[in-house]
């Protein structure tokens, strides 16, 4: 038997052919003006893609039958989306309106813990690519959340009310997403399970129809992945790429209440002999920096000091925070690491109790970079250092259950 011979194989053929003909053209995405010149940022653009056409058809069809849904993560130390943040877990799971769900597992211990319904996808200029671009339609955060006293519980979503852990869902609804922020290295993730209520057959397999979808869905999301960064947030998220190393204030846009976060974002770029401090005023609630590269992926959460929250920052004799942006280890507490890149971005989020901090920054030569520093400014050994490095892998290993 050869191509041609199957009834489907016309369609087939050329879905996929034109998958990978789109597949070719995201990758040349990887060299526009907005990434470094650098081997190592050229590179890390290309496996932002290659990370993403591994769950490209996750998403596109082993998790899209609504009626047989599981909760899949969509970002972990191994696969990054544009804007993820290195101290959350993300999940999603794709719903429709007209079942009934029900969730089973324990809430954990993370500092935050949030799960929405997300209503219709948008359409037209300033809607990001697949999975984003639709709206929060409710939401239930963590303390909401009515468990046992060993953290198990059961939510539904859809259907009748029901007390006490339920969400609801309109005709519009289509995925439910799930984040989780965490503080401490010690907190623990939720164990999550989703299933469809009254299900009484296994899943169907797969039809020559569903599959052409599938692949031009795949090739959406390819191909939105590595247009939409770092365009999208220089257009529509505030980030000013004209001006670097310069936070803007930080704002919410809509459904952000619903989601239970402010958030800023800084574009820098930095030379070798430079370095950028960010200053802050420490402050009530959770709040996160993370460190991305150009296409706003996080950097490598799993083994370097990219990102900080509360429990791991120090904070100065006069109550501000200063936190370091520098090629190499400068001795201090708070340094967060370029991994070698001459330009990324920096983003801030304030989550929970609190108000949103202003951040200032200023750059100072490397060499001047002791003198610009309090003279209480903590410092730790190399030993410290690598037990810091050993605390994050365990850590971040928990939490993506590693």
């Amino acid at each position: 038997m050869a191509l041609g011979d199957g009834a489907h194989d016309a369609a087939l053929h050329d879905a996929w052919s034109a998958f990978c003909d789109r597949l070719k053209a995201a990758g040349a995405q990887a060299f526009k003006a907005h990434n470094s010149t650098s081997g190592a940022q050229r590179a890390d653009a290309l496996r932002f893609l290659t990370q993403n056409l591994g769950q490209a058809f996750d998403l596109a069809l082993e998790t899209a039958d609504t009626r047989y849904p599981l909760i899949h993560a969509f970002c972990t130390p191994l696969r990054k989306l544009g804007g993820d943040c290195a101290d959350f877990t993300y999940h999603q799971a794709w719903i429709d309106g007209e079942n009934t769900y029900r969730i089973t597992g324990n809430r954990g211990s993370a500092s935050f813990f949030n799960i929405t319904v997300q209503g219709p996808r948008g359409s037209g200029p300033g809607v990001l690519h697949e999975p984003f671009g639709d709206v929060p339609e409710a939401n239930l955060f963590g303390h909401q959340l009515v468990t046992s006293p060993d953290g198990g519980f059961e939510f539904h979503i859809g259907g009748p009310r029901r007390e006490p852990n339920w969400l609801p869902t309109t005709p519009g609804s289509r995925k439910l997403f799930i984040r989780q922020g965490f503080d401490h290295w010690d907190e623990r993730p939720a164990e999550l399970r989703i299933e469809r209520v009254g299900m009484a057959a296994p899943r169907p397999l797969p039809t020559p129809a569903d599959m052409v979808a599938a692949i031009e869905w795949a090739g959406d999301f390819v191909t939105g992945v590595m247009g939409d960064w770092p365009e999208y947030p220089f257009t529509y998220g505030g980030v000013d790429a004209d001006h670097p190393n310069h936070f803007p204030a930080a704002d919410t846009t809509a459904g952000d209440d619903k989601r239970g976060r402010a958030a800023a974002n800084m574009y820098w770029e930095l030379d070798a002999d430079e370095a950028l401090i960010i200053e802050f005023d420490a402050h009530d609630g959770l709040w996160t920096l993370t460190n991305m590269g150009v296409f706003f992926n996080s950097m490598d959460y799993l083994y370097r000091p990219v990102s900080y929250t509360p429990s791991r920052t120090v904070v100065d004799g006069d109550g501000r925070i200063r936190v370091v942006l520098a090629h190499d280890d400068p001795g201090c507490h708070n340094w967060l690491d370029t991994q070698g890149f001459t330009r990324g971005n920096v983003t801030y989020r304030h989550l929970l109790a609190g108000q949103p901090a202003t951040l200032r920054t200023r750059v100072v030569a490397r060499a001047d970079l002791a003198r610009a520093l309090p003279a209480d400014t903590v410092t730790v050994t190399q030993q410290q250092r690598i037990a810091q490095m050993w605390d994050r892998f365990n850590g971040i290993r928990q939490r993506h259950r590693m």
